[in-house]
């Protein structure tokens, strides 16, 4: 850590003063992901301030995402969350990092052909007799696990999907050059849910620590279901943007569908939605409507 101190005669709240020398820190690479920082009473010796002041400095870095703290063990530097533009753009996870010039690799875990349950066929708007490839992958981020994503797929409309290495393929770039299955546009859902043992083992994290559950459904030019996947996100790691537009009432723009909708369920339900919440086969999007999204050209 840097020799900055707290100036006694500044207007500045001290606080703000031992936050910002921890900003800097930060910035300037003293402090690393995964550091663990002084204790609490140490860092009032070395700020020569309060415990109260320690604990609201490091409160407000906490709920930038600058730190994370870990009940019984301290407080550590948090990694730069990924910013996903997933809801008003159909983009993949391949595609937005590289964008931002990260690295990704996926841990392939699953590719097969398999019956799928009442809810992925109702997603994808199949019988439930009629194989739909499954494929699962521990997406690694900059050298972390990412995000645990569990993909259905007609197995019609990819055949020889199953012979494709996905380690460091994208799936969207495979179905779009070499299959022929354009994604036009789709839904996609966000909520925040605990994390099971199992996906808290993939995604180093612990068990019921917060993740992100996203749920999309992919449809091509014609409306016909393509690709339904449920993805499991680290909280600590993932920030989704969503653009957001108000409307006038004056204008007498046509009612949209909501761009987020509330909904409680059941935790048996968490990974597909029931029957009961099935929706039919949405239309094409037209340009005003916010709710879904829409793959960029």
């Amino acid at each position: 850590m840097s020799g900055g101190t707290v100036e006694r005669g500044s207007p500045v709240p001290y606080y703000l003063q031992m936050k910002d020398l921890l900003v800097a820190d930060l910035e300037a690479g003293k402090l690393a992901p995964g550091d663990r920082l002084p204790g609490e009473h140490d860092l009032c010796d070395r700020f020569g301030v309060s415990r109260t002041v320690v604990r609201q400095a490091l409160g407000e870095l906490e709920a930038e995402g600058r730190l994370r703290r870990q009940k019984g063990r301290g407080t550590f530097v948090a990694s730069p969350k990924v910013a996903e533009a997933m809801i008003q753009s159909f983009s993949g996870l391949a595609e937005d990092v590289a964008a931002r010039g990260g690295t990704l690799r996926n841990e392939v875990r699953a590719l097969e052909v398999v019956t799928p349950s009442a809810a992925v066929a109702g997603e994808l708007e199949l019988s439930a007799a009629t194989g739909v490839i499954r494929l699962e992958r521990l997406r690694i981020v900059d050298g972390r696990p990412w995000s645990l994503v569990t993909t259905f797929l007609p197995e019609q409309r990819c055949p020889g999907l199953l012979d494709e290495d996905f380690t460091d393929a994208s799936l969207y770039g495979l179905l779009e050059g070499k299959y022929g299955v354009l994604i036009a546009h789709g839904r996609r859902s966000i909520e925040a849910v605990a994390a099971s043992p199992e996906v808290a083992d993939a995604l180093g994290i612990a068990s019921g620590e917060p993740e992100l559950l996203l749920r999309s459904t992919a449809y091509d030019e014609e409306g016909v279901p393509v690709e339904h996947f449920v993805a499991h996100h680290r909280a600590d790691s993932t920030a989704f943007e969503v653009s957001v537009v108000r409307r006038h009432p004056q204008r007498r723009v046509a009612p949209s569908a909501p761009s987020m909708t509330i909904r409680q369920e059941s935790a048996s339900s968490r990974e597909g939605l029931s029957t009961s919440s099935r929706r039919t086969k949405p239309s094409p999007p037209s340009d005003r409507t916010r709710g879904t999204t829409r793959r960029g050209k």
